[in-house]
């Protein structure tokens, strides 16, 4: 059944908040365990349904998978089917990145296309060129993207861009590839790091991550083994929680995050007239007292400002006193939450991939629906600031990157529910009392 997120705003956040094991970096690693048929064993894995598809996704090609609250172990001792389907792939893009690993375990791989997306255009040309320059035969046709490859071979990569899912998926390719493979203008993120330091614990050897240059010495097939890992924290829930409590006023600490994968954000919210400091080397406190100062953004590439985090910081621009300028240079449709603000008394106008956001004394709750999962996380920022009550319809969006979101923020003093949505006898959602 459908849910819909009911806050009652207005409210502090206080306390503390446990972030969980990073959605965008196990999706990666659950696709790097068919490279073993030994089992694997992964920990601070979160319960999400971008996990529960992934783990379809890995099922439908033979292999066993089991979770047990946050502990998964992957078994791809045999891998009957080369083939992900559209079914599967098109509900989440990083399931893509099983066409790495099953072209270096396999020697092939037919993946469905991942398609469009709702925040905008994200090609799979990178992937391809990378693939073909270490030796793959790519063909895309009937929605599909088939490779083969009777023998990969090291090769020196230079990517147009820094992109994420290229630089994984030609790295996973690469771990089998006879020689070295070097990728040039990779992406530096964290989850980089944390895919390679999970490949290198299952016998890879690859060096590099977190530059602008990443080395793959490919090994033999027998080199890889079992391995037990932990996830890495989650970093953008961890600045959704800071940004969340900046925007209340609140005073929280935010328990397992790795401070320097967030010093874009602190560093800025410091700047607005937040208090940062690090208790200890796995948390951040943050504590207003005061409005904060306006001040613009631009997302980048990490270590720049995260794309991930516009949607969220936007919310809260929309409260602090004066004139915000965010500019979004990844994605080119990643405003849709700014129409939804706007119903909550937000002052923000739109030049082309530049929203101006105009502090106001206080936003209303609303009725909103979330386009994407990180227009969601804004929704919720903004109702937690809002006076009355906000209705989020379209929950399934936020559940897909934000693990028991209701019971962290009513642990931290929020008034948050989770409600059926009753519908008319059109189908029609039923207006919030």
């Amino acid at each position: 059944m459908a849910e819909k997120l009911v806050i009652h705003g207005g409210r502090p956040l206080r306390g503390e908040v446990h972030i969980s094991g990073a959605k965008n970096s196990v999706l990666k690693l659950m696709a790097a365990s068919l490279l073993r048929p030994e089992p694997i064993e992964l920990h601070n894995v979160p319960q999400l349904t971008d996990v529960n598809v992934m783990a379809e996704v890995i099922r439908e090609l033979g292999v066993t998978v089991t979770q047990d609250g946050n502990q998964m172990v992957i078994h791809a001792d045999t891998i009957s089917n080369i083939k992900a389907s559209y079914e599967l792939v098109r509900k989440m893009r990083a399931s893509f990145n099983v066409l790495g690993a099953l072209l270096g375990r396999c020697g092939e791989a037919k993946v469905a296309l991942p398609g469009g997306c709702s925040i905008g255009k994200r090609g799979i040309d990178l992937h391809v060129k990378g693939l073909e320059a270490l030796g793959a035969t790519v063909k895309i046709d009937h929605g599909y993207v088939t490779t083969k490859a009777k023998k990969l071979t090291g090769a020196h990569i230079v990517l147009d861009t820094p992109s994420v899912g290229a630089t994984e998926n030609i790295m996973l390719a690469a771990v089998y590839a006879e020689g070295a493979t070097t990728i040039e203008n990779a992406a530096q993120e964290p989850e980089i790091v944390d895919l390679v330091n999970f490949l290198n614990a299952m016998g890879a050897d690859i060096f590099g991550a977190g530059t602008s240059e990443i080395v793959i010495n490919g090994v033999k097939k027998d080199s890889l083994h079992s391995a037990q890992y932990a996830v890495m924290p989650d970093r953008v829930e961890g600045a959704t929680y800071l940004i969340a409590a900046a925007g209340t006023r609140g005073d929280v600490i935010v328990q397992n995050v790795l401070p320097a994968h967030l010093s874009s954000l602190t560093h800025k919210l410091t700047e607005m007239g937040a208090l940062i400091e690090t208790p200890s080397p796995n948390s951040l406190r943050i504590a207003v007292k005061k409005p904060l100062t306006a001040q613009g953004v631009v997302t980048q590439p990490y270590p720049g400002f995260p794309t991930d985090l516009q949607a969220p910081f936007t919310a809260l621009a929309a409260v602090c006193d004066g004139v915000s300028v965010i500019k979004e240079t990844i994605y080119e449709n990643r405003f849709k939450h700014v129409g939804e603000l706007k119903r909550m008394n937000a002052d923000i106008q739109m030049e082309e991939n530049v929203a101006v956001v105009t502090g106001v004394d206080f936003l209303s709750g609303a009725e909103v629906t979330a386009s994407d999962l990180r227009a969601g996380a804004a929704l919720v920022i903004a109702g937690l600031q809002a006076k009355g009550y906000t209705t989020i319809f379209d929950l399934h969006h936020l559940d897909r990157g934000y693990e028991k979101v209701v019971e962290k923020l009513s642990a931290m003093g929020a008034h948050v529910q989770r409600k059926p949505v009753e519908r008319d006898e059109t189908g029609l959602p039923v207006e919030a009392e």
